[in-house]
Parts: structure tokens; sequence; C-alpha cells
């Protein structure tokens, strides 16, 4: 074993011991890793130079075809996000179950199935809010439902190649490394699906045994703002004619439905078989999260006509809170005279006083020094008050721009055709995805600015230094150094070599990051096929399978680490419930692959 190879091996050894035992940011900790790989002295031949790995080799891995369509699909996944096309899937795929099982089966199904098409880590993001109010409204703890969301979205990527960005990475690196050329679209699926089915049963029939009942790690906490809030239901709106049990007004996390205004008319105490009319105004009362969310609801609009008479489109404004102060010029006059758009370019859409809700209409609110407005204006307008001795304290609200309804069949439409395209061969997957991000931005599902910020750029640093990484145990001997290890101990039996390459990627994705053990786990599975003159596809599979199905920690995978604080999990929850179905998913991958590709 060279000087060269002995760094490498100790220098990934390091990483693993950093990821796992650490909290050092795994971005941080891995270019630290490949900086070292770069720099440390070497001997070769009685002389020393620097690094164990070239310029060129370091930052191959940030134009790998793999990582730049990670970064992509972030910006499709926008798009769909910011026209509601998620809330309106999930909003129809939920529904209303009874009891934990049907619930859990409602949660994993509809996830796994949007996983294989997206790339899962952006679709937990989305659903985390939805599945978390949607366990409010069923009175359930989100512990018991968070886990399986997780769960699901991992076993959905298993089933294409754009399910999750460990397929996209392996794929990159099968072309950067072998001549197999590209994966198809939905290779993977041949053993992804069977995996899926197996782990999606152990999820809804076991699963409830074994998932926690905790409450969220912000279970704790309530928001003391209260705020009166008014929404009209539009003509030709898809509520009207519903009742308000039938519309998903019921039972609403954090809100409730005060009062209904009907021509002029308040109904009183409103019920869950009130119907409801076009032109009727829902007056509700709740805590500023309810709010943002119900202006995302389809069917329902702004009552006030003051927020369509704003100078910035709807798609380029958000909510702000505002503090009143006492010179403020519109104290003491109700919201409809103090023509508050006309001074600050803004809309006042709700109003809480002492914590409290006001009473009454909106417009007939008469503004006192301490109120908290909710307030509808362009991005720039905490910028623009930030002087103002109008205000106290002014905050903008994160991920609070409207919703554009009316373009989610154009989102869905632009998702549906990048897929057909890639699954027919017609165009490869980064071309696709690049031609689906643009049509997103031109169409404007979403805007520049958003889909710049909605790329994960850590994701991305992790995955380019960590193929950096592999690339050095590769060209040092590092890689074969292993392999000659694996094949010592399964010796020429290509069932043993691939099992071994399996559990070999199970335990590195389970202590370090799914991405980083690809990374350092393809060069070896390369060099053990090539030692042992058999063929490499099933190597593939098992690296795709093993590096996707991790469940026994919440640091192996991004989307157990994204449900790890909403659902008020510790440690031990992931490793009771997720061992078994590592396990389970081991046996299911090492069993069916040679039998599906062969050796």
């Amino acid at each position: 074993m060279t000087a060269a190879a002995i760094i490498a091996l100790l220098i990934v050894v390091g990483v693993v011991l950093c990821l796992s035992l650490t909290d050092i940011a795994p971005d941080a900790i891995l270019m630290a890793a490949l900086a070292a790989m770069l720099a440390v002295p070497v001997p070769v031949e009685g002389a020393w130079q620097f690094g164990v790995l070239s310029l060129g080799d370091a930052l191959a891995g940030f134009s790998n075809p793999g990582l730049a369509t990670v970064g992509i699909l972030f910006v499709v996944a926008t798009g769909l996000r910011e026209t509601g096309s998620i809330d309106w899937i999930a909003d129809r795929l939920l529904g209303r179950p009874k009891g934990l099982r049907p619930a859990i089966c409602r949660t994993v199904l509809p996830v796994c199935g949007m996983s294989a098409f997206l790339n899962n880590t952006p679709v937990v993001a989305m659903m985390i809010p939805a599945v978390a109010d949607w366990a409010k409204r069923l009175r359930l703890q989100p512990s018991k439902l968070m886990i399986p969301l997780s769960y699901g979205a991992i076993l959905g990527g298993t089933c294409s190649l754009i399910g999750t960005s460990t397929n996209l990475v392996v794929n990159g690196l099968v072309i950067a490394n072998t001549d197999m050329g590209s994966l198809g679209m939905f290779d993977i699926t041949w053993i992804g699906l069977p995996c899926a089915i197996v782990g999606l049963t152990f999820v809804i029939f076991v699963g409830p045994k074994l998932l926690p009942n905790r409450g969220s790690a912000t279970s704790a906490f309530t928001d003391p703002r209260e705020y009166t809030f008014e929404l009209l239901v539009p003509e030709g709106s898809p509520l009207a004619g519903k009742t308000v049990e039938q519309a998903g007004l019921r039972s609403l996390p954090g809100c409730f439905l005060v009062d209904i205004d009907r021509d002029g008319d308040a109904l009183g105490a409103v019920g869950p078989d009130q119907l409801l009319h076009a032109g009727d105004r829902l007056i509700f009362a709740g805590v500023v999260e309810a709010i943002r969310d119900l202006q995302r609801l389809r069917g329902l609009a702004p009552a006030t006509d003051q927020v369509f008479k704003l100078d910035a489109p709807r798609f380029r404004r958000r909510l702000f809170e505002a503090v009143i102060s006492d010179s403020c010029p519109i104290v003491n006059k109700n919201i409809r005279n103090a023509r508050f758009r006309n001074h600050y370019n803004g809309v006042v859409i709700a109003v809480a006083r002492n914590g409290r809700r006001v009473g009454g209409k909106i417009g007939d609110i008469e503004i006192k020094p301490g109120d908290i407005l909710l307030i509808e204006a362009d991005q720039n307008f905490a910028e623009r008050v930030r002087n103002s001795r109008d205000f106290l304290l002014v905050r903008s609200l994160e991920d609070s721009t409207p919703r554009r309804h009316a373009r989610a069949p154009i989102a869905i439409g632009i998702l549906l055709v990048m897929v057909v395209i890639a699954a027919a061969g017609w165009m490869d997957m980064l071309v696709a995805g690049m031609v689906a991000s643009v049509l997103m931005i031109v169409t404007r599902c979403c805007t520049v600015s958003e889909a710049r910020q909605s790329i994960d750029w850590s994701v991305l640093i992790v995955i380019g230094a960590a193929l950096g990484i592999g690339r050095a145990l590769d060209t040092t001997g590092g890689a074969q150094v292993v392999a000659d290890s694996i094949i010592g101990v399964a010796g020429e039996n290509p069932w043993l070599l691939l099992a071994a390459v399996y559990l070999v990627t199970a335990v590195l994705t389970e202590v370090i990051t799914n991405n980083a053990a690809v990374a350092l786990v393809f060069p070896i599975a390369l060099s053990t096929a090539r030692q042992a003159d058999i063929d490499f596809l099933p190597f593939v599979m098992a690296i795709m399978i093993a590096a996707s199905a991790s469940f026994a920690t919440p640091i192996g995978y991004q989307t157990n680490l994204m449900v790890y604080g909403p659902g008020g999990y510790r440690f031990s929850d992931f490793l009771r419930i997720g061992l078994p179905m590592d396990l389970l998913i081991a046996a299911t991958a090492i069993g069916l692959i040679p039998l599906i590709w062969g050796f």
C-alpha cells in the first residue's frame, strides 16, 4: 500500500468519525477533507509533494451531471410549490381518514408516488407543514406521521432515476467511470418497486406499534398573537356550494371561522353544515401561521379590494408584521379611512391587539398604538419603513408569498412532460430538467429569485466534495485495498461480494450521509467487480438501494433529519423502527438483484 493510499484512507476515516460524532455541518467537513487531499504532504520516490489528488480531479465532482441534475430539480419543485400544486395534491390525497393506520397509509402512499418523479428532499420539505396541520386536525401526534412521511419519500425515491439525488450521483459516476452509458429512467424500478412495496407494508402494518407518541419540538410554544382576518368566496370559486366541513374550514389548526357575512348580514354561529355562497365574507380568528396558510387555500381571495390595487403583482409580495407607534398618523382612524395603501403601498389584512383578536370587520377596526398589523406588500416594504417612526417594529414572514393557483395546471404539465421526455430517452435527464426549470420561470410558475433561493447549496457542496474524495480513493489505490479486503472476506462468491458491498454502503450511509457514502463506496465496488471479473450493474443497483434505504438514524438521510424536529423525536426512535426496516430492505434487495440482472 502506497503512502498516498494510506493518507487517503486515513482522511476518509476522519470524515466518517467527524460526520457521525460531531455537530459540524457535513459540507464543512467534506470541504475540509477535500482541502486536505489537495494540501497534505506525501512522500513520493524519496521526495515530497503536496496532495494525493490533483486539482482537476478534486473539482471534477462539481461538474458531475448528477450534481447538476439535483440542483435543477430544486427549481422544478419550486415551480410546483409556488403554484400550489403540491398543496392541491396533498389536500386531495390526504383526505380525512379515521384512525392512525389509515392516516399513515394516506401519508406514505402519495408521498411515495410523488418522490418517484421529484427529488424526495423538496417533496418532504413541502409536505412537512401540510402533514403537521393535518395531524392537528386529526388530533394525532406529529411523531406518528413524520417518520412515515420520510420513509415514504425514501422508498419512492428508489423507484426511478430522478427520485433521489443519490441515484443521480451514482448515474453520473457510472457515466464518468465506466463504458456502460447512462441508466434508464426506470431501470432501478425493477428492484426499487419491490423494496418500496415491502417497506410500505411494514410501515403501515407494523409502524403504528413502533412509532413513538411525542409532541413536536415546537408544540410547547403557542403564538400569543391572535388576529382577525377576512377572506372572500369569489365568483366561480370551487368552494361555493360546499359546506364548511367539505371546504376544509372546520377544525383548522391555530384558527377558526368566527362568522360569515352574507350581503351585509352576519349568520352568527357557523356550523359544519353551513353552505358557502359566492360573495360570502368569511371572518377568521387565529395565529399568523394559520392566516398564512389560509391565504394559500384555493378558492378564497382577500376580502379587501385594496390588495388588487397595489403596484407589485401578487407573486412578488409577501406578508409583514408591523407594530404601530403612538406617533403614526393613522392612529385613532379606522382602516378604511386611514388610506394605508396610499401612505405605505401596502394593505392591512389582519389586526391583533394585546395578543387578542379585535372584533368586527377589518375595515371598521380603529387603529390604536401598539396594535400589530398583518400587511401584504411588495418585498421592499421593510426597507422602505425601516427608519420610519410610524412603526416600532417590522418583520417579514418567511414563505408567505401568495400561491399562483391559476398556473398550477401549467406547472403539473411541465413536470409530466419532463418525466415523459426523460423516460422515453428523447433527452438526457439533465437536459430535460434544464428545459423544465426554464419553462417554470418563463411561464411565471416561479420567479428567478425564488428559483435561485430554492437551491440547497449545502447539499450540492456535500455531493461535489464527496465525489472528489471518492476520486482520491480510486487514484491512490485505496479503493483497491478495501476491495481486496472485501474479496478476502467474501471469497469468490458473487452473491457474498454483492452483500458485502451493500452492507458497507448501508452502514456508511447511516453514520455519514448517503451521497458521501456513495462517493466513497463506488470506486471500491468497481474495483471489486473488476477483480472478480463479474458484471458491475448489480453492484450499481445495490449501491443505489443501500445508500437510499437509510432508516435507522436521523443523520443518515436528509429527509430523516428534516422531520426530526417537527416530530419531536429522539435518536432512539429512528433506531427502534428503522433498524428492522434496514434489515428488511437489505434482505429484499440482496435476494432479488442477482435474480433480475445476474452476474
